[in-house]
This record gives structure tokens, sequence and C-alpha cells, in this order.
């Protein structure tokens, strides 16, 4: 029989699991099914002209944009599927037999075939080879390539949970004065909106500008949750449409969706979101060595004596309490882990101010109303922050996050929303759930004594801080392990002759900052290390407390006498002694006991019951 207490995940180990599903595909959505994205790419001559006298063309920029979503995904996300359409070319090649339109890759999981095949179409040898493989045409219909995109989406097999089409052009009036072109092309974009498919603009830079309003501006479906106004920028730079780009295609999915309850009638329903995701490598896949696919794992339980199969009703759970071994069914087991139904309790309210930093255990999560549960909860939940704000007060709850979780106590402080000069929100407005410490969690640590510094360093010390102040941003500093460890990959992947080597952007600049400091660095080492400074003189070698010889075993020994132990034994609270106690005891009275906790356990209680 296994231990039932072993049942619980301590909350190391509950972290540790959340954080994995979180980076690995925060669950596999809440609805389930997978990510499809369909690059819709303007193939026209206009597409192949640049501007500015940048040898990068819109077009370019697209291919190379495409490339780097075809690598993320591969790295990140490789059960999504992803596909690339051309329009405005003389070829065609699609299922409706539609004038052209070009389906160059169908919807399908992303890989180092597809990526190499796009970078084919980059530069001055890749526009011949468009030219050469597609031609151009503006006698094209955007209405049937968006219904060549629509069917796409529907011959897929597996389930889907998010549909988007990227249109990717320089042209804001494609139909110009073609009436019958232009209310075809409305009528099938209110198509996608009926199926769920939405339509992001990815305008490019063109001469005289990117006049949204002539066509696109009816033509465009977003999510609810995301702004239009990203849209309406034309990008004439690489890294503009990367960042466009990355915005749409980026993930907005809610870790869970839960129930707040507010009183014993009062509830709404708000989605838990991780705002900042720490980036882990992808764990390794086993692989049989045969046919190089992907194992999986099987777990059986056998019996030790017969070495018989056990099927999960053989087994049972059981602690042993008092010398006396209680078992618990499968059932049983189950309920003493239920605390109540996931979700948010309401307990009170506290002021801010009775936060403080070193209550953070763990990072913080943002929750948001959702109103695809329940109606009305966007209204509520916009009344409780508002007042929470007003108030300058956060919410204590108890937090269940999913069934079989132990309660945390957590406290929502409210953030109010806050937009740029251009009317684009730069921090959204909802809670951030913090987690509340135990008492156990706090400790006393124990610091060493340090000498204070006087005004003087601590002037001169000011003076070099305002020297090096910069403003941080997270972005801008990306792991170069990771960086490193995806361009292996890639390189493995594309069949590259070596990796490029990643930039370590969090090595100091130490040219820059000497550049900066001047003399302030010399003058700061003179006020701390005077001259005659001897660091290695004043180290005092701390005496050992009792004989030299005297062993940490000994101790231990001492403390836990005969009587002791018994006393453990007969009250069942044995358990809470470490294992290296356990096995000095052991020691001690020569018992035969394993390496295992419940090993030690068993031979000491054993011994103590026949004593």
């Amino acid at each position: 029989m296994s231990n039932w207490v072993s049942y619980y995940r301590n909350e190391g180990e509950e972290e540790e699991e959340e954080e994995a599903e979180a980076a690995e595909n925060i669950g596999l959505y809440k609805y389930g099914g997978r990510d499809t994205l369909l690059f819709l790419v303007d193939g026209s001559r206009t597409m192949f002209e640049s501007f500015d006298g940048s040898n990068l063309t819109p077009f370019d920029m697209t291919i190379r944009c495409i490339q780097n979503v075809y690598r993320n995904k591969i790295i990140s996300h490789e059960r999504d599927l992803v596909g690339v359409v051309f329009y405005g070319t003389e070829q065609h090649n699609n299922t409706m037999n539609f004038k052209h339109i070009y389906v160059l890759q169908d919807l399908t999981n992303p890989g180092a075939k597809q990526v190499l095949e796009l970078a084919s179409y980059e530069g001055e040898q890749g526009k011949a080879l468009f030219q050469k493989s597609f031609g151009h045409s503006d006698n094209y219909s955007l209405g049937e390539a968006l219904w060549v995109c629509t069917n796409l989406f529907s011959v897929v097999s597996f389930k889907m949970s998010h549909k988007r089409i990227m249109l990717f052009t320089n042209e804001d009036d494609p139909h110009g004065q073609d009436s019958t072109k232009t209310k075809f092309a409305r009528t099938k974009a209110a198509d996608l909106r009926e199926t769920g498919i939405y339509l992001d603009l990815m305008n490019l830079k063109k001469p005289g500008g990117f006049d949204i309003s002539l066509f696109y501006r009816d033509i465009i479906n977003t999510a609810d949750d995301e702004d239009l106004g990203i849209q309406f920028e034309e990008s004439c730079k690489l890294e503009d449409l990367m960042k466009k780009v990355r915005a749409k295609e980026t993930r907005k999915r809610a870790l869970s969706r839960l129930n707040l309850y507010l009183g014993k009638d009062v509830i709404l329903t708000v989605g838990i979101f991780n705002l900042i995701q720490k980036a882990v490598k992808q764990p390794p896949v086993k692989l049989y060595r045969e046919t190089n696919e992907s194992l999986k794992t099987k777990t059986r339980t056998f019996n030790r004596e017969t070495g018989s199969l056990l099927l999960p009703s053989d087994t049972k759970r059981a602690q042993i309490y008092g010398n006396r071994q209680i078992v618990l069914e499968k059932e049983e087991t189950e309920e003493v882990k239920r605390f109540d139904l996931p979700g948010l309790y309401l307990i009170g309210f506290k002021p801010l101010v009775m936060l403080k930093p070193y209550h953070y255990i763990r990072p913080a999560q943002f929750i948001y109303p959702d109103e695809f549960l329940m109606n009305g909860s966007t209204t509520l939940f916009n009344a409780l922050l508002t007042k929470c704000l007003e108030k300058e007060v956060m919410a204590i709850c108890k937090f269940i996050p999913r069934q079989n979780n132990p309660p945390r106590f957590i406290a929502l402080i409210p953030q109010e929303e806050e937009i740029d000069e251009q009317n684009i929100q730069i921090v959204p407005a909802g809670f951030h759930l913090i987690f509340l410490p135990y008492a156990d969690d706090k400790r006393n640590v124990d610091f060493t004594e340090k000498i204070p510094a006087n005004q003087q360093q601590v002037k001169k010390m000011k003076e070099i801080i305002q020297k090096l102040r910069f403003k941080y941003r997270s972005e801008s500093f990306e792991n170069p392990v990771l960086q490193q460890h995806y361009m292996n990959l890639e390189a493995l992947a594309l069949d590259l002759m070596e990796p490029e080597k990643a930039e370590d952007l969090t090595v100091p600049k130490v040219e820059l900052m000497d550049g900066r400091l001047g003399n302030l660095a010399e003058e700061f080492k003179q006020l701390v290390y005077p001259p005659g400074y001897d660091p290695d003189g004043k180290t005092v070698k701390r005496k050992q407390a009792g004989s030299g010889t005297e062993q940490p075993e000994k101790k231990a020994r001492m403390e836990l006498s005969e009587e002791v132990v018994r006393n453990h034994v007969d009250k069942g609270i044995l358990g809470k002694l470490t294992v290296p106690i356990l096995k000095d005891i052991c020691r001690i009275y020569k018992l035969t006991g394993g390496g295992k906790k419940q090993e030690l356990l068993d031979a000491i209680t054993e011994h103590f019951s026949k004593h």
C-alpha cells in the first residue's frame, strides 16, 4: 500500500506544474483545439517595388515576417496549423479554380520545409523566381481570395480553437470603381465574422500613404478584446511589421475561467491570465531508436511478492497513525483533497498599505471579467474595481484554482487603465492576483553584521548611480542561453552550415559605463578602501563550540534519548522527524532500515513495539 499523504502535491510542485502548463500550451486552451493562422499575401507588382531608398520591398518584409512566425510556431506551438495564400498572381492553384489566387501552403503543422520554401522568394533572386512561377495580375477578386481561405479552414479535420487570417498588402483600394467586386468582398468578410474567423490587416507603406477608409475599414474583423488602433498605422519598417504581427499572433489565453463569489447570491465570472511568462526550454521528447517515433510512458503496478499485475481497483492508500494503519478508498482520498468548488471567494477588504514587499512569494497573475460564461460580469467587475480604486483598498479572497487543489489566500490589487497620447491602451484595467504567504512561509534570516557607510561614501555612490541610470525594458534583454539553444535547433532543422551566434545583451557595456563615470569609480574606491587597507587582516576565524573532535551526530543522539523516541512512537508523531535523525536512531539501535523515510519509520516502530 502506498502512503495516501503522497497523493497531495506540495506547494512547490504545484507552482512548477502551473508554470509548466502555462509555458507549454497554457493547458491547450479552455475550449480545446488548435490555433490556425492563414497568411493572405498580395502578390501584385506594387508589392515588389521598394520606396524611400529601402533595400527591402514590402513583399520581402512580408516573407521575413511570415518566416519569423513559422520559426516561433515550430519552437513553442508546433501543433498549430499555418498556411500561405498568394492573390494577385497570373497563375492560380486552388480547389475552387478561382483565377489569380495561388495556395502556396495548405494549413498544416509548421516545419523546416515551409520555411525554406518561403526563403526562396526573398531578394532579387526571389523576385525573379516569383515572376517566373506565379507572375503578377491586378485583375483579382479579394472576395474570392477570402472564399478560398474560408474553404481551407473548412477542410481541416482537427478541432480548431482560434481561426485567423492575416492580410498583407500595400494597396488601400484594390477594386477602385468596380462596385461588384467591392460588394462581394464585403459580403465574404461578413461571412468570416459569422463563421468565427478573424481578419487582420497588415497594411504596408505605399507612396502617398495608406488610406484605410477607402476600402478596408468595413472589411476588418478582429476579436472583441483587441484594439483596432494598431490596424490603422501602416508599416514602413520590418521592425514595425514584426511588432504588429507579434501583437496579433500572440495567444491571449486565460489560464482558467472561474467564478468570483462576492456574496451568497452575487457571482461574476473572471479570466485569470499570466501577464508575463518565464521562457523555458521545451522538455525533451523520448524517441524510439529504430523508427524515431515519440514514445508514450505507461506505468504498471505489480505485486511485490507474486509479481502479478495489479489493477487500479486492487490498490489502496494508507497512513500509519498511532501504530494503526488507516486505509482509505480512492473515493475517500479524492474527497479528502476536495475543499470547495474552484473559484475566488471574497473574505473582506484591507487598505493597500498593509501589503508589504516582503509578502511576495511567487509571480502574480491578472484577472479580467469574462462575459462568455455569465452576462453582466463586466459591469459588476468595473463597479468593484472603481470602488477599490476610490477607497484604496484590496480585496482578500480564498482562491481555489482547480479541483483537488488546496486553497490559497490572495489579495486582489486594483489597477487603473492607462492610455497614451494616441489613445492606445498601455496598461489594462483589472486586478493583480497576489499570493499571500502563510505563517511558515515567513522566516527570520540571520544577517551578518556589516560596517555602515558614512555620508561621504553614500553621496559618492548616489552620483555613480545617477550616471548609470537608464530606462529599463524587460523585452530589451533576451535570455542568451535560450536564444543560442533555439538558434542551434533552427540550424539543425534548416540544414544550415553553422548556427548564428546569439548576442548576449545581459553583458554590461563596460566602455560606455566607464565613459559615463569618468573618475567617480576611482574616487569611490579611495573612500571605501583607503591606502594601507588590508582585507585579509580583518578576517577572524570562528572558534568551534566545545571540543574540536565533537561530531554533530553525537549532539543529535544526546537530544533523542530512548524515552523521547518511544514517546514519538506511542503518539504516532515519529514521521515529524527528519530522515538524518531517523537514520541516527537506526544506527544507535542497530536497526536495518532502507534509505526511504517510510522504511526507517517501519523499522523503528517495529523495534519499539517489541521492546
